[in-house]
């Protein structure tokens, strides 16, 4: 079931930006050329509303509409898989609406709530699962999350993987042993962890940085689906800095960073984020610049 979206999930996972004005209102325009851009280079799988997207930033109709134009702008070019969430009513909300917008799938994001059971994530998905036909990816970012909740929702017809993004190498391990069905392992954390994952059972990754350059992400994908770990950990020590600027203030600085670097691309007109998110500081801004110098992006 599933099996020609499933080897479209073994690849590049995009997460693209939402665009901001100065005044921090959606750019439909720039979100138009971001997508644009990501299915020109061949990506397979493009995610709006994910946290690169800043989702939680997203009024709940803001949400619904990027999901929509979004999918008409790739007009199966390409997969679209759909962040949905919050409490499960609401992610049921925006599940059904993804569905009747034409996306080819959804990425569930975790639960954002300060007490988390195993039999309540079970049935969070459940419902989730039972709102939609379309199939279901799991973003797993707390190992409140366990493989027996994983091993239990991965039984469920429509779930066809998980977007898994604690940086635990065991604990990755040990859910991918435990779950029986057939489902894509995707590293959730992006080009710097993917060489790690791979090893340990993904088949796929996420990335942000394709928003702002596709070249490397993809010759890691290639070295990394013929087991080349070298050449792959060669594309790594390349995007390392970049993904650890990324990874500054606890990860603060994720989108940022995208957005700042593609900013100076002139891929956005404006690098404008939504609290509680805030823009680079000047010396790291800086940096971004070094980097895009360093890989003859600019001057």
């Amino acid at each position: 079931m599933f099996t020609e979206l499933k080897q479209k999930l073994k690849g590049i996972n995009a997460i693209n930006v939402t665009p901001f004005t100065e005044q921090q209102e959606i750019d439909w325009d720039a979100l138009r050329l971001n997508v644009e851009f990501l299915v020109e280079q061949q990506i397979e799988a493009v995610y709006p509303c994910g946290n690169t997207g800043e989702f939680y930033a997203l009024m709940i109709e803001e949400a619904k509409a990027v999901t929509t134009y979004v999918t008409e702008v790739v007009a199966k070019r390409s997969l679209v898989i759909a962040g949905v969430g919050y409490d499960a009513k609401t992610a049921c909300e925006l599940a059904k609406h993804a569905e009747a917008a034409g996306a080819d799938g959804l990425m569930v994001h975790q639960p954002v709530h300060p007490y988390l059971m195993q039999n309540g994530l079970v049935n969070y998905y459940k419902q989730i699962a039972a709102s939609t036909k379309l199939p279901l990816i799991l973003y797993v970012r707390s190992e409140q999350i366990t493989e027996a909740v994983l091993r239990e929702v991965a039984a469920l017809p429509n779930v066809v993987g998980v977007k898994y993004a604690v940086n635990h190498l065991p604990s990755f391990t040990k859910a991918v042993r435990a779950v029986k069905e057939p489902i894509v392992w995707i590293c959730g954390t992006a080009e710097v962890w993917a060489p790690y994952f791979f090893a340990a059972g993904a088949e796929g990754f996420t990335s942000g940085l394709v928003n702002v350059d596709t070249r490397r992400s993809f010759e890691m994908l290639g070295y990394l689906k013929v087991g080349n770990f070298k050449e792959a950990l060669d594309v790594w020590e390349d995007v390392y800095a970049f993904e650890e600027l990324r990874a500054k203030h606890n990860n603060g600085n994720n989108v940022s960073v995208v957005k700042e670097a593609m900013y100076q691309l002139g891929l956005l007109p404006t690098n404008t984020v939504r609290p509680p998110i805030g823009t680079l500081t000047e010396s790291e801004k800086q940096e971004v610049s070094a980097m895009l110098r360093r890989w003859g992006l600019t001057q």
